[in-house]
């Protein structure tokens, strides 16, 4: 008989909040939507609190909308973190052109989210795929962007910085046991606890009827043609710089500076060569994953650069 595990989505903020000394009185107020974004293709939410959201949160690939949990216990503000289509609860992409990623088609099924669930939003947050995502979102419906934050990542970033990252991802997509999955994780993870990492497997992957278990990203994953994307394998998705370029709102970076992050001095060379006005945090604790390894820091990031909120 399969020992089935118990995941309660919407049960674990506590754990967040213990982990990193956050004041918890109780479950904060957290909804899952859905979104129809094409006749039968939904996208998937979560809505914090009841006001109109100040933020949109975007997170990485193979990530999901849960990557931001801390962060936004830590806000303490209204805000809507989305699963990117084919992540999270999110259904499949649209069929992306051969030899691309479809992140020009994944920012126009987010605009449809945001138009809908967050149209007056302060600023949107990417980090990663997410960051690139809104830059595209913001040149195809800037009404929707009226501050750009992202995070750990610009247009172009060379291939191999990012082969640890991938080289992680492309690894059999089935395990026999979450045990197997965390001890995976953790060696990719070192300065993460065994408590966070275990609460990420248990959002970002799911138990099949046999016992064992998938990433939820890898049922959507795309055949391996087609994962070179725009502007060749070695300069990843160089083509957005003219998106970038085009954007009138303010543009804040946050970079990690461990050596896991994806981005170095020529890449934020780049990126005020182009955009002079940016503006660029660096987070010294922090590799790639920043909302990962500083939540907390990266909170009052957000509060300073994209609310205006000091302090």
């Amino acid at each position: 008989m399969v020992e089935r595990v118990e995941y309660d989505e919407l049960g674990l903020f506590h754990e967040n909040a213990e982990e990193y000394g956050l004041p918890y009185d109780g479950p904060p107020v957290v909804r899952r939507v859905r979104v129809e974004v094409a006749p039968g293709r939904h996208l998937s939410a979560l809505v914090w609190k009841d006001d109109e959201p100040a933020l949109v949160l975007l997170h990485g690939g193979a990530q999901n909308a849960h990557t931001w949990d801390t962060v936004a216990l830590a806000l303490d503000r209204p805000l809507v973190a989305v699963d990117l289509p084919g992540h999270g609860h999110s259904d499949g992409p649209a069929q992306a052109p051969a030899g691309r990623l479809g992140v020009e088609q994944d920012a126009a099924d987010v605009a449809l989210v945001v138009r809908q669930l967050a149209p007056a939003a302060h600023a949107m947050v990417g980090m990663s795929l997410g960051g690139l995502t809104a830059i595209a979102l913001a040149a195809r419906a800037p009404e929707l962007v009226r501050k750009l934050v992202l995070v750990d990542v610009v247009p172009g970033i060379t291939g191999d910085r990012a082969r640890h990252i991938t080289a992680f991802l492309d690894r059999p997509s089935s395990f026999a046991s979450l045990d197997e999955l965390l001890e995976l994780t953790a060696r990719f993870n070192p300065t993460r606890s065994l408590s966070s990492l275990r609460r990420g497997i248990l959002h970002n992957a799911e138990q099949q009827e046999d016992g064992t278990w998938t990433w939820r990203w890898a049922r959507h994953r795309r055949p391996a043609e087609n994962l070179s994307p725009p502007g060749g394998p070695d300069h990843l998705y160089a083509g957005l710089w003219k998106s970038l370029t085009s954007i009138t709102v303010p543009v804040v970076l946050v970079r990690g500076m461990r050596e896991d992050s994806v981005l170095g001095d020529d890449d934020e060379e780049a990126l005020l060569r182009r955009v002079p006005t940016a503006h660029v945090v660096h987070v010294a604790d922090a590799g790639h994953s920043v909302q990962g390894d500083t939540p907390l820091e990266l909170a009052a990031i957000i509060r300073d650069v994209a609310l205006g909120e000091k302090g």
